[in-house]
């Protein structure tokens, strides 16, 4: 898996606070020694790391709780968004270029970053999006790289285009270019000749390059084995020209990978692909949120942050939570959480955000479809604010009333009231569990 060690400590790191009995500063301290221990053995950055460490404790303690959610599930979220925030954040998405224009990549990196096999690499992924490819070989300055990168592009089916002699990279790049996007290729990539920070007449003509072709994309290419010189590799080539995407190599295995990654705070550019083997299939878009999920080994991880991100977002008053928490729960009750979690789907997420929900519900008590939502929330509305505060007042003739003002019948309003009495059940059961937890009183949602 990439980046083994740094994948255990970090998931290390998360069990200790969801193993601890009570989340306090002592443990939030600890956990924040792991989390900076593990990435500095991974040789990212330490300035990142104190950084990185420092929104940690800070946003733990200083947060509001949103309602239902508690302190150790509040600091796994963190983790979780600081870590994905370093690597770009949630908004990274998957390359789209358009189809039927062209879209011209500059390839650049130093040499030995492997920008030759990741444009093979490219090709493949791009080729299966449907997307027909070029590769231009702007490279005159490696030995071979002509003919490594013509029998490459070859395998991976894209047309290619270079000149034997010319001593001119820019006046290559230009005229490649044009050749293919008169042939009508969808996706053109220019392969650059390696470059280190420090040979400026490269540097020089990388700009020239950029100035000549006007690439609608420039993708740094880094090798994941190079550590913390990842920063100033890419500091260097972004003050030469702006950086767009990074393509990270290399990451089958290499335990230095977290250094290569702090190169995404250093530029602002996102790591768009990354490159795990030697094969041209060997790519993975990368995705900030799922790559954090692998090092912390989520699993049920995943679908606690899922759970706090829910409830942040949810516009469910802490009124309405602290009724269900503490027991209480009318009709009343039931239509504004319908009314506000329509979209998060059923009941059972509402009971399942509550901290010590351990209840094997059954199917027809968690039954909520959107139809039947909808169904509901119109017969609820054709209620009287008694009806709805003290549902155990409808009768027969208070069931037929409602249900020709909603447009139902007698039986739908049975059925609306036999869910109501199901959940109101297992609420109860839920709220006399968490009574008997450590820690907490009268029912009171626990946060720690």
């Amino acid at each position: 898996m990439v980046l083994e060690g740094l994948s255990g400590s970090l998931s290390g790191a998360i069990k200790k606070v969801l193993r601890a009995p009570v989340v306090d500063e002592k443990v939030v301290k600890e956990l924040v020694r792991d989390i900076q221990r593990a990435l500095l053995q991974s040789d990212v950055n330490v300035k990142l790391v104190l950084d990185l460490s420092k929104n940690i404790e800070r946003r733990v303690f200083e947060e509001e709780l949103p309602p239902g959610i508690t302190r150790r599930e509040l600091a796994v979220k963190v983790v979780y968004d600081e870590l994905t925030a370093l690597l770009g954040g949630e908004k990274a998405q998957p390359p789209k270029y358009p189809r039927g224009k062209t879209t011209v990549l500059l390839l650049v990196g130093i040499q030995g970053s492997g920008k030759t096999t990741s444009s093979s690499k490219l090709t493949w992924y791009l080729k299966r999006q449907g997307l027909s490819v070029g590769v231009v070989c702007a490279d005159n300055f490696r030995a071979g790289a002509y003919d490594q990168l013509k029998q490459l592009a070859e395998k991976a089916g894209a047309e290619f285009y270079g000149e034997r002699g010319n001593p001119s990279a820019v006046a290559i790049a230009e005229n490649g270019v044009k050749e293919l996007k008169a042939k009508g290729i969808e996706v053109i990539m220019v392969d650059t000749a390696g470059r280190h920070k420090n040979e400026g007449d490269l540097i020089k003509e990388m700009k020239e390059i950029v100035a000549a072709v006007s690439p609608d994309e420039i993708v740094l290419v880094l090798d994941g084995t190079i550590g913390q010189q990842a920063m100033q590799q890419a500091e260097a080539f972004n003050a030469a020209t702006k950086i767009g995407t990074i393509f990270l190599t290399k990451l089958d295995g290499s335990a230095r990978g977290g250094g290569a990654l702090s190169a995404v705070a250093a530029t602002g550019a996102p790591i768009r692909f990354i490159g795990t083997g030697e094969g041209i299939e060997e790519i993975e878009v990368f995705s900030p949120p799922r790559f954090v999920g692998r090092l912390l080994g989520m699993g049920d991880v995943e679908a606690l942050v899922e759970k706090v991100k829910e409830m942040q977002m949810s516009s469910a008053s802490k009124q309405d939570l602290s009724a269900l928490a503490s027991g209480r729960f009318t009709l009343k009750d039931l239509y504004n959480q319908m009314q506000s979690l329509r979209k998060m789907g059923p009941l059972s997420k509402i009971l399942q955000s509550l901290p010590g929900m351990g209840i094997s519900m059954p199917k027809e008590a968690m039954d909520l479809s959107e139809e039947r939502m909808k169904k509901w929330m119109v017969i609820m509305q054709s209620m009287t604010e008694a009806e709805l505060t003290e549902p155990h007042i409808i009768d027969g003739s208070r069931a037929r009333r409602i249900a020709k003002g909603s447009g139902t019948t007698p039986k739908d309003v049975k059925e609306l009231l036999d869910q109501y009495r199901m959940s109101k059940k297992f609420i109860k059961q839920m709220v006399t569990k968490q009574r008997r937890l450590p820690g907490v009183k009268g029912g009171a949602v626990p946060r720690f």
